[in-house]
C-alpha cells in the first residue's frame, strides 16, 4: 500500500489564496447523479439490488463520462484550494533532495546505484565494476524510457551471472501487467524478444542463457504459470515449466541467495509450497520441497548443505526456525533451531557465512537478533523509544561480516546503517536529508499509548506532534490505519507529514487488529469472521483520543487506502459522528459483490482473508459490514474518495458506485468528492513528484476543513 501523509509550513505570504475570484455557492455545480439501473443479485435466497452495477464497464462511454463529471465537480468545488495545493506541492518538493542517490551495494563484482537528478521524476540505474572509483555504466534512465507515457514503472531488474545481460519488466498502464525485456549490457541493445503479461520478475539459470519468468491470467491477473525462455528464441516457443491449477494460489520464481537453487513458490493466504532445482541444471525437473498442507506456511533459505525453514509447523503460530538437509527436505526431517515463542513473532531471517540474523517483533517493536553459527556470540541491536521502525535492507553478499539495516522513527529521518557483526561498530552510510532550515528533530515529540476497546482489548496507537502543538479539543488530528493481511504499519518518518505537523496537526497510527503488530494472533483476530474487530478497534481508538483531549470530533480526521479504505467505509457507517473528514484512497468497499465475482483480479486468492461468500455464513457476515451494502439515511463526514481507472487491486467501480450510492441514500449535506486518476492504477501516479500532487490534493482537502489555506 502507499502511505500518503503530508507536509505544511506556516508561510502565509507564500501560500495566500485570492478568494475574490471564487464563485458564490449558488453558482457552483451540483453533484452529478449517476443513472439508476437496478440489477438484482441473488444468492442464498437473499436479494440485493445494485442500482449502479452498470458502472462496472470501463469500455462504456457513459461510464467514462460519469467519471469525468465527478472529476469536474471535484475540481469546481475545490477550486479555492487549487493555489494552496500548488503551494503544498512546492513545499513538499522543497524538502526532498532532488539530486539524490542510494547507498551503493555490491553484487557479483559490481556496485549498483540508483540516482535521481534535479527536475526529473524517475530513477536512473547505474553500476561500477569492483570499486566505486570505476567508470559508471548506465543501465537505465527511466526518464527517457517514460517519455510519451502518462504512467511508467520499471521493475524486476535481474542481472545474469556473467554480468552481461539484464532482464526487466515495464508497465505503462498501471495495471501491473508487465512486458518482460532483456538488454545486452555489452552493447546496450535490447533483444527483440518481448514477453507480455508477466509479473515483471524473472531469474536467470547459471548458464546465462535460460530465463525463468511468471505469466498472469489475462482476466484475473493471477500469477499462474512459470515459463522457461531461451535467449535469442521466439517467446512463443517458451516451455511451460509449472502451472498453478488451484485458483486460490499465486506463483513466483526466484534464485536462492546462495545461487545454487532455482525456486518456484506457490502461495495463498494460509498455505505455501516450494519446488527446487539446481540452477546449474535448468533443463532438469523441479522437486517439491514440502507438499502443500492447508494451514502450513513456510519459507526457505539455503546455506551450505542445508535449508533453513521459517514456518508455523506444529502449531507455531508466531513461527519458528528449523534446519533440514538439502537432500531431505520434507517436514518430517525439520529440526528446530529457534523454537516457537508465545510472545515473539519471528518475521524473517538473513543468512551470512558466519552469522544468522533474525528479525523479530515483540510487544509491537522490531528487534534484530544476531547470532554466530558457532554459538560463540548472540546479541540484539539496541533501539530506543517505542515509535521506531528497524529492518534489514540489501544484504546480498554471503561472505561479508557487514549487516545493512535501516532505522527511522516518527521524529527521526530514515538512515541506512552498516553494522560490523564482528567489531560491533556501525557506520551511518546515509541519513535522509530534509532540506530547508525549518526541520529539527528536537522540535517534534512522539509517544505510544494504549486504547481499551469495547471487548477489553488494548490497542496501541503511535502519535507524533510538534512540541508547540498542545493536546486540546481544538487541536486537529489525523488517524491512519490499514488493518488487513497481517500487514503492519510501523511508525515511520515522512517529510510530507511535516506540513501537517507544522500547521498544528497531531498525526497518529492505530495499530488495529488485522495487522501483525502484536503477533500472529493479532492478525487472526482481525480477519474472516473476526473482521469487525478491525473496524471497532479504529472507532475505539478515535474515542480514546477524543476522551483524552488529543482532539474532538469536530477536528478529528481519518485516512486509509485499499483495505484501509474498507476500514474507512466501515467506520463512517459505525460512527460517522466521530469524524469531521475522511480520505478513502482506492477503497475496497463493495466486498460482497467483488468476492462473489471470481473473474475479478485477486478474488479467489482472497477467500482465506475475507471468507468465501458462496458459503452462507461468510456471505451474511460480509454483508453485515460491507460499506456499500450498509449505507443509510444518516449524516456522513466530509469525504474525499480517490480511485484509479486502471486499478488492478481495487477496481475503479467500487469507489465509484459507493460515492454514487452515498449521494443517493445518505442524508449528506457535507462535502463528498470522487477523484479518479484516469491514467493510473492502484498506486496512483508513477512519477516521483507527480505522486506528491495527489498527496497535496488530499491534504488540502483536510486542511481546508480546518480553514487552513496557507
Amino acid at each position: 500500500m502507499k502511505f500518503k501523509l503530508l507536509s505544511l509550513i506556516l508561510i502565509s505570504s507564500l501560500f495566500s489564496c485570492d478568494t475574490k475570484t471564487q464563485k458564490p455557492m449558488s453558482e457552483l455545480p451540483k453533484a452529478p447523479l449517476a443513472k439508476q439501473i437496478p440489477k438484482k443479485l441473488t444468492i442464498h435466497d437473499d436479494v440485493r439490488v445494485d442500482e449502479f452495477y452498470w458502472l462496472n464497464d470501463r469500455e462504456n462511454p457513459k461510464v467514462i463520462d460519469y467519471l469525468n463529471q465527478e472529476n469536474d465537480y471535484y475540481n469546481a468545488r475545490t477550486a479555492k484550494t487549487k493555489d494552496f495545493q500548488v503551494s503544498l506541492f512546492d513545499e513538499m518538493k522543497s524538502r526532498i533532495k532532488e539530486d539524490d542517490s542510494s547507498v551503493p551495494y555490491k553484487y557479483n563484482g559490481y556496485w549498483y546505484i540508483t540516482k535521481f537528478e534535479k527536475g526529473k521524476d524517475y530513477p536512473i540505474y547505474t553500476r561500477k565494476k569492483e570499486t566505486l572509483e570505476a567508470t559508471e555504466e548506465l543501465l537505465f534512465d527511466c526518464n527517457v524510457m517514460a517519455k510519451g507515457h502518462s504512467y511508467f514503472r520499471l521493475v524486476g531488474l535481474n542481472v545474469s551471472p556473467d554480468n552481461n545481460m539484464i532482464s526487466y519488466g515495464v508497465d505503462t498502464t498501471g495495471r501491473r501487467q508487465y512486458k518482460l525485456h532483456i538488454k545486452d549490457l555489452k552493447t546496450n541493445q535490447v533483444f527483440e524478444e518481448e514477453i507480455s503479461n508477466t509479473t515483471g520478475g524473472s531469474t536467470w539459470a547459471n548458464d546465462n542463457k535460460t530465463l525463468f519468468y511468471t505469466l498472469k491470467d489475462e482476466t484475473t491477473l493471477r500469477s499462474e504459470a512459470v515459463y522457461k525462455h531461451l535467449l535469442n528464441t521466439d517467446p512463443k516457443l517458451d516451455e511451460l515449466v509449472y502451472e498453478e491449477l488451484d485458483d486460490t494460489f499465486g506463483v513466483s520464481v526466484y534464485k536462492t541467495k546462495s545461487k545454487k537453487y532455482l525456486v518456484i513458490a506457490s502461495y495463498s493466504t494460509l498455505t505455501s509450497e516450494y519446488q527446487i532445482l539446481n540452477a546449474d541444471n535448468p533443463n532438469g525437473d523441479f522437486q517439491i520441497f514440502q507438499p502443500r498442507t492447508r494451514g502450513l506456511e513456510y519459507g526457505i533459505s539455503h546455506f551450505d548443505d542445508s535449508f533453513y525453514v521459517v514456518s508455523n509447523a506444529d502449531g507455531a503460530q508466531n513461527f519458528k526456525l528449523s534446519i533440514t538437509s538439502e537432500l531431505k527436505t520434507e517436514k518430517k526431517y525439520w529440526k528446530d533451531v529457534i523454537p516457537h515463542r508465545e510472545a515473539v513473532l519471528l518475521e524473517d531471517i538473513e543468512i551470512f557465512k558466519d552469522f544468522l540474523v533474525v528479525l523479530e517483533r515483540e510487544n509491537g517493536l522490531n528487534k534484530i537478533h544476531i547470532k554466530r553459527w558457532d554459538g560463540t556470540d548472540s546479541f540484539y541491536l539496541p533501539f530506543e523509544s517505542e515509535t521506531y521502525t528497524a529492518y534489514t535492507t540489501t544484504n546480498i553478499d554471503f561472505e561479508t561480516t557487514i549487516l545493512r539495516y535501516s532505522f527511522q522513527s516518527l521524529t527521526t529521518p530514515s538512515s541506512v546503517i552498516d553494522f560490523d557483526m564482528v567489531t560491533k561498530s556501525k557506520s551511518v552510510k546515509k541519513e535522509q536529508k530534509v532540506l530547508g532550515s525549518k526541520f529539527k528533530k528536537e522540535n517534534y515529540t512522539s509517544e505510544r499509548v494504549w486504547a481499551t476497546t469495547s471487548d477489553g482489548t488494548q490497542v496501541p496507537i503511535s502519535i507524533v506532534r510538534h512540541i508547540s502543538t498542545k493536546k486540546s479539543a481544538e487541536t486537529p488530528l489525523l488517524l491512519y490505519a490499514y488493518g488487513s493481511y497481517g500487514s503492519t504499519i510501523d511508525p515511520y518518518f515522512s517529510t510530507v507529514r511535516l506540513s501537517l505537523l507544522d500547521r498544528g496537526f497531531i498525526f497518529a497510527i492505530a495499530h488495529v487488529r488485522g495487522g501483525e503488530y502484536l503477533g500472529r494472533q493479532w492478525y487472526e483476530d482481525g480477519k474472516l469472521l473476526n473482521k469487525k474487530n478491525t473496524f471497532l478497534d479504529f472507532v475505539d481508538c478515535s474515542k480514546y483520543l477524543i476522551k483524552n483531549n488529543y482532539t474532538s470530533a469536530e477536528h478529528h480526521y481519518a485516512m486509509g487506502g485499499s483495505a484501509g479504505g474498507l476500514l474507512m467505509g466501515a467506520i463512517i457507517n459505525l460512527a460517522p459522528e466521530l469524524y469531521n473528514g475522511v480520505v478513502a484512497q482506492v477503497p475496497f468497499v463493495d466486498v460482497v459483490t467483488t468476492m462473489l465475482d471470481d473473474s475479478i483480479p485477486l478474488t479467489t486468492g482472497e477467500y482465506d482473508e475475507w471468507g468465501n461468500p458462496n458459503q452462507k455464513g461468510y456471505y451474511d457476515y460480509m454483508k453485515s459490514y460491507s460499506p456499500y451494502d450498509n449505507i443509510s439515511n444518516k449524516r456522513y463526514p466530509n469525504m474525499l474518495v480517490t480511485s484509479g481507472l486502471h486499478d488492478s487491486q481495487v477496481q475503479y467501480w467500487e469507489p465509484t458506485k459507493w460515492v454514487a450510492r452515498l449521494r443517493l441514500q445518505s442524508k449528506n449535506t457535507s462535502q463528498l468528492f470522487l477523484k479518479t486518476n484516469m491514467q493510473a492504477g492502484h498506486g496512483g501516479a508513477s512519477g516521483r513528484f507527480e505522486a506528491l500532487k495527489e498527496v497535496s490534493a488530499e491534504y488540502a482537502f483536510i486542511l481546508a476543513l480546518e480553514s487552513i489555506l496557507n
